[in-house]
Parts: structure tokens; C-alpha cells; sequence
């Protein structure tokens, strides 16, 4: 499984490491929502950025788990979904006496993961596990710390899985949960053609498409999305949720316009008919790089997106 944001992640499959949803991708673990076929290979970079965008919300996240887990008593970190290993890496950092581990059921994402973690001098620390979820879960081995972003939602039973993974909880360990937060935002309101609010409207088509996804997960149960209640019910301890926010105003770098340019290219291909057509031609122009008024050359392009977290103690 990835958490891809591709928009691997949006779903960006992701972004990286928490990604918003839009179609398009593929997933690794049994469904296919509309018979895409995502080249990981190609993809990998490109969630490596949308992971690194946000990378300092991440960083302030595994800070803030910090307190809630001794630092010094985490020793074994699993990454479900890990992607290409941002977020690994980021927790590897923060935890410095752990393991890492990077948990995907996509091998090409994985060498990426490896590789990143050597660059960055955390080769010694940071592995990767090969594993399809759920059926994978039981062999992942036990930890004090699962930080899975994202990734839940893509088991049928969600209920189920977080209790298999709080059985895989050392005493007193953290199972944390990145799902949720706010649909990330690109444009103002009023974009100088067609009719404003368009991202409301994505939205709104995203839902639609979101709900479906779900349906189709091999094993789905239709389970409300309070994740409190459901790590309370799988035996843990609810440790406290916090929202962290990226910010990054305009004008923006070209990495985070080459990742808006994506999000948008992907949503056009993917929603299809699932937009009216003024909304269609909206996005065209928007990916156009011959017009002046298109993501290409826009000045009032940022990004802004939150992930909210939820932990829960074992104990």
C-alpha cells in the first residue's frame, strides 16, 4: 500500500505522505478505481516533492509525538504506506534511538525509500518491508511507535486493521493516525475567468469520487470516520489530535507549481464527466501554458493544505 499522493497522494498519493484524493492512481493492494495504471518509477520523484513540501508540517508532527512517546524508548518505527520514505526519514529523525521502517506494497517506491535514507546518512536506521494490507499486517513485527498516513482508509475494515496493528503495540507504544484535515487550496476565489469558487467544486466532485473508492476496497465496511472511537474500541488509549498546517504563499517556487500543475492535469483526466462543462474548460485553460491567465504564469498561486493527526497509547 502507498500513500501516494499523485496528488500518492490528491489523493496527491498524498502528497507523498499524506495525500489528498483525486482519481487516477492505482493502488497496490487489490482495487483499481478506474483502471489506470500509474508508472511508480515515474511517479516516485514526484511524491518525493509533495511529501517535501509539507515536509516541515511532518517534522513538527513526529516533534510533537516527542511528548507524547519517550524519545529515547522508541526503538522500532513502522511506516505504513510509506511511499518513497519521507516521513520515514522525518521520524527517524526525531527519534533517533529507533529503526525506521518503511512498510509499501509498491517495490519500486521502496528502492526509493532505501536510496533517500542513504543519502541522507540514515542508511543504518531506515528499512523497508515489502507488504500488501491488510493480509500483510500480522508479519510486520512489533513496534512502539505505527505511523500510518493516509493508508487506513484504503483496508475495507478499517475497525478491524487498527486492531491487528494495536496488537503489534509494545507496552506503552503510539499508534498514530494521519486522516483528515482540510482539502489543500491553490487559487483565490476568483480566478479572472469562468465562474469563481472551482476548487468548492472539485471538492465536491472529489467527495463523490472518494465515497466510491471506499465502496470498492476489497472487504469494505461503511464506518463512520471517528477515529477516536475506533482507537478506543481496538484497546487503546485516544493520547490527544492536532492539525498541522502548510502554508506557502504566493509567489511560490517552481516545485510547488510544477506539483500544482499535476494536481490539476490529474483531477482534468480523472474526474471527467464528473464535471460540468464550463469547470471542464476552466481546467484547460488552467494547464495551458500559452495562456497568461494558466498555473504556467499565474502570480497569486500558493499552497496551503492541513493534516490532522490522531494518537493513541497502548496501556
Amino acid at each position: 500500500m502507498s500513500q501516494h499522493t499523485a496528488s500518492h497522494h490528491d489523493h496527491p498519493h498524498g502528497e507523498g505522505h499524506g495525500h489528498r484524493h483525486t482519481p487516477g492512481h492505482k493502488h497496490t493492494h487489490g482495487h483499481d478505481h478506474d483502471g489506470t495504471h500509474l508508472d511508480w518509477n515515474e511517479l516516485g520523484p514526484l511524491l518525493e516533492r509533495q511529501a517535501e513540501t509539507e515536509g516541515s508540517a511532518y517534522a513538527d508532527a513526529a516533534a510533537w509525538l516527542g511528548t507524547l512517546a519517550p524519545v529515547p524508548g522508541v526503538r522500532r518505527i513502522l511506516d505504513v504506506g510509506s511511499g518513497p520514505g519521507v516521513v520515514t526519514g522525518i521520524l527517524a529523525e526525531a527519534f533517533p534511538a529507533a529503526e525506521a521502517v518503511a512498510v509499501d506494497g509498491t517495490p519500486e517506491l521502496l528502492v526509493r525509500a532505501r536510496e533517500r535514507a542513504e543519502a541522507r546518512g540514515l542508511g543504518s536506521r531506515v528499512s523497508t518491508l515489502h507488504a500488501e494490507l491488510p493480509e500483510g499486517i500480522v508479519d510486520l513485527g512489533k513496534a512502539d511507535l505505527i505511523w500510518a498516513a493516509n493508508s487506513l482508509h484504503h483496508i475495507g475494515d478499517q475497525r478491524a486493521a487498527l486492531v491487528e496493528f494495536a496488537g503489534l503495540l509494545n507496552p506503552g507504544g503510539l499508534m498514530v493516525l494521519v486522516e483528515g484535515g482540510l482539502p489543500a487550496r491553490h487559487l483565490p476565489w476568483h480566478i479572472g475567468f469562468g465562474r469563481p469558487g472551482l476548487e468548492a467544486r472539485l471538492d465536491a466532485a472529489n467527495a463523490d469520487w472518494f465515497g466510491e473508492m471506499r465502496a470498492s476496497v476489497p472487504g469494505h465496511k461503511d464506518e463512520p470516520d471517528d477515529w477516536r472511537a475506533l482507537l478506543a474500541d481496538a484497546g487503546l488509549t485516544p493520547a490527544g489530535t492536532r492539525t498541522f498546517l502548510t502554508d506557502i504563499p504566493a509567489p511560490v517556487s517552481p516545485v510547488v507549481r510544477e506539483l500544482a500543475l499535476t494536481h490539476y492535469g490529474r483531477i482534468r483526466d480523472g474526474f471527467g464527466d464528473r464535471l460540468e462543462a464550463d469547470d471542464r474548460a476552466m481546467l484547460d485553460r488552467l494547464l495551458d501554458p500559452a495562456d497568461e491567465l494558466s498555473l504556467h504564469h499565474r502570480t497569486d498561486l500558493f499552497h496551503l493544505t492541513a493534516r490532522t493527526v490522531h494518537t493513541a497509547r497502548k496501556g
